[in-house]
């Protein structure tokens, strides 16, 4: 009996001590999912490492290296217990104005994505100040996690927003050039008084800093002015807006045919060609929003091919823009581009690989776009080419943080200099 009564007090013991280690693990588990997301994806282990050839982009000193502190990952961004506090200090996001010139010159950026999230989330990364405002355009062809991820993104900031109109974005179509003035008409109305506005894809990536773009853009060339780099419309380009051309949403633009000739365009404007890229005055936009000239032109552009590449540039021309350049030809540095048909004349070739003659980057084409001092590089893909964008990204942030006129918070650092390991084991042979 004696026996009988110990086991049992044994087994109520054991019983006891399950229960406290099951409830120890569950409220664990609840404590972990109401603080934040797990910083799995964050750690150095989950990180590819910094390649070699960055040391030399990133002034490494003699027998140092970089070690990357965490990397962001789509995972992170689209885990179910997203924290915008814990993102905002995890993924190194700069929430404080670098310099007195950086708050006076509040700017504003246009970006249009539809792929790729973790690219765009870099792309923010490097280019967010408290003092800017930013629309973000999502395509609407994306699908709807993509948005939603994005959405829950820009959430996490005040001054970042989803544009109100969205468009199905095709190739060469007038609903890129859409897409832009949807953008133009929110920001328009922001509070944030912005002094000019550029536009960006999610597959740029800043070569200057935020301080550099600013004095660039205060500079005795541009201080007032438009920046649309581009030429009178050449012979080769006018079929472009000659011809009448249909979009197939969301898959390409064709021309109706023969038959189908453009009129002339609207008020005797002479058509320039140039690129699809800017920096304009808050005056400009307010000119291309709402005066008849510019809605005229935007109307008459919708049946041309890729409209973005004739619009801004024209409309740079006429004399009584605000900010006009009408004497000004491919001048503005506004992005470092490898075009394939200018192979062996302005660059070397591209080290990646083309897409719609466009360079993706590679990671040995890198002192070329250092070398070009653009405000913006295109093109990045992480997906393809993820290194190149590793690099890059660092020495940004390095410039960014070197140029900083406030103490540097530790948190903003996205790698860490370290000495390089040597391996000092070694296979002692018999003397």
């Amino acid at each position: 009996m004696l026996h009988l009564e110990s086991t049992k007090c044994t087994f109520l013991f054991c019983l006891g001590f399950c229960i406290l280690i099951c409830c120890a693990i569950y409220l664990n588990a609840k404590t972990s999912d109401s603080t934040g997301p797990v910083t799995t994806h964050q750690s150095k282990e989950g990180c590819r490492p910094l390649p070699q050839r960055c040391d030399s982009i990133l002034d490494t000193r003699m027998g140092m290296t970089w070690r990357r502190k965490d990397c962001l990952t789509e995972a992170y961004l689209t885990a179910p217990n997203f924290s915008c506090s814990h993102m905002l200090s995890e993924l190194h996001f700069i929430t404080v104005p670098l310099s007195r010139e950086e708050e006076d010159y509040p700017m504003a950026f246009i970006v249009t994505i539809h792929k790729e999230l973790e690219t765009f989330a870099r792309l923010l990364r490097a280019i967010y100040a408290p003092q800017n405002v930013y629309c973000v355009h999502v395509d609407n062809k994306s699908p709807a996690s993509y948005r939603v991820a994005v959405e829950r993104l820009a959430g996490c900031f005040p001054n970042v927003f989803l544009a109100s109109a969205q468009e199905n974005v095709t190739y060469a179509g007038f609903s890129r050039l859409k897409a832009d003035i949807n953008c133009m008409a929110d920001l328009e109305r922001s509070t944030v008084p912005w002094r000019k506005v550029v536009n960006l894809c999610g597959q740029d990536f800043p070569i200057m800093s935020n301080l550099e773009l600013v004095r660039y853009m205060q500079s005795a060339d541009w201080r007032d002015r438009n920046m649309t780099p581009g030429i009178k419309q050449p012979p080769t380009m006018r079929h472009r807006t000659e011809m009448q051309h249909t979009e197939v949403k969301g898959s390409h633009v064709a021309p109706k045919g023969r038959g189908h000739k453009k009129g002339p365009p609207p008020h005797n404007l002479e058509i320039y060609f140039g690129t699809a890229y800017y920096s304009l005055t808050r005056e400009f936009v307010k000119f291309v929003l709402n005066n008849n000239l510019a809605r005229d032109l935007l109307e008459w552009s919708k049946d041309t091919y890729s409209p973005d590449e004739h619009y801004w540039v024209t409309l740079n021309h006429v004399y009584n823009a605000p900010g006009n350049h009408v004497n000004g030809g491919w001048e503005g540095s506004v992005r470092a581009i490898k075009w394939k048909d200018q192979e062996k004349t302005a660059h070397d070739g591209c080290k990646g690989r083309y897409v719609r003659d466009i360079c993706i980057y590679g990671l040995e084409d890198l002192p070329w776009i250092i070398g070009k001092d653009s405000m913006f590089a295109n093109k990045f893909e992480t997906q393809s080419f993820p290194e190149a964008l590793d690099c890059i990204e660092e020495w940004h942030r390095h410039k960014v943080l070197q140029q900083a006129e406030v103490p540097v918070e530790s948190a903003w650092q996205l790698s860490v200099e370290e000495e390089v390991v040597t391996n000092t084991n070694s296979t002692m042979g018999p003397p």
